[in-house]
């Protein structure tokens, strides 16, 4: 017998969850001393935020289906 997916949807949406995730990892980047770590903090911060501009951009009423 296979086991059943969880079918359930996120309390938030896709562009809240991802500016959530910026915020907390912005503030835990300025507790942080400059190197390795924070370094790559800031690069999971600039994925997210450009991951929130293109669901922003393909969501848009504008965007027109490829032909």
């Amino acid at each position: 017998m296979t086991k059943k997916r969880n079918r359930t949807r996120p309390a938030l949406s896709l562009q809240e969850r991802l500016n959530k995730f910026t915020q907390n990892a912005r503030a835990a980047a300025k507790n942080l001393p400059a190197g390795a770590e924070r370094h790559a903090l800031l690069q999971k911060i600039r994925d997210g935020e450009a991951a929130a501009e293109m669901e922003r951009l393909l969501a848009s009423p504008g965007a027109q289906n490829p032909k």
